[in-house]
């Protein structure tokens, strides 16, 4: 049976920092300071509304995230700047070693598909701007369970959406706290550590494989 591939989107496959460029217009050289922050807010802000069972979705999460950043850093955008690095998560940019990798995935018989603690509705945009839509049979939201990652109910869900086994199916993701979720929930895993420096959580769980570009993942997972 064909290999069943689940691809995170936001920092695997989709650049969450393409908003640098906006941030500099208005926080300067504080931008890349701003992006992170916002970044591990909007994750802090899911982790916590999954443990709460006080669901919203992911939009509201990194609207949130947004204001607390802006807050931390004195950040006195105006309302339409707001809205603009809102709006920016619907249209940030692919890594460069997506669209080929993917491409080549799908020459090898393999099941894409996306799956996002994001609606579907907005991963849906964000993958057709970033212009590799295409290449996924589906997109898999834990938006339809009113959760998200590392829950392990999204896991299933992704299996019972996918029609697939947690043995004959890999979850590809840049974030350890995903990886470690899947294995946990019974998936194989794949680590794509884009920088040295990234750790993983020292939790006594290991990636199935791990990789440093999306380009060296069907080699490692043996397709």
């Amino acid at each position: 049976m064909a290999i069943t591939l689940a691809f995170d989107v936001y920092g695997t496959l989709i650049d969450t920092h393409g908003v640098i460029a906006k941030l500099e217009a208005i926080v300067g050289d504080r931008a890349r300071d701003f992006s992170s922050t916002w970044r591990d807010k909007q994750l802090e802000y899911s982790f916590r509304r999954g443990l709460m069972q006080n669901y919203e979705n992911f939009a509201a999460c990194t609207r949130d995230a947004l204001d607390y950043t802006c807050s931390r850093y004195a950040a006195g955008i105006t309302p339409d700047q707001r809205q603009a690095l809102l709006e920016s998560y619907r249209e940030l940019p692919a890594f460069e070693d997506a669209e080929p990798a993917l491409r080549e995935l799908r020459a090898r018989d393999c099941r894409l598909f996306a799956f996002s603690n994001g609606a579907a509705e907005a991963v849906e945009t964000l993958l057709s701007a970033a212009g590799i839509r295409e290449h996924f049979l589906g997109v898999v939201s834990c938006d339809d369970v009113r959760s998200f990652k590392p829950n392990p109910a999204v896991y299933a869900h992704f299996l019972r959406k996918a029609d697939a086994t947690g043995s004959e199916a890999w979850l590809i993701s840049g974030n350890p706290f995903d990886v470690i979720g899947a294995i946990s929930a019974g998936m194989r895993a794949a680590w794509v550590q884009r920088s040295e420096d990234s750790i993983f959580d020292p939790w006594g769980i290991e990636p199935t494989a791990t990789v440093q570009s999306l380009g060296a993942l069907a080699d490692a997972i043996g397709v």
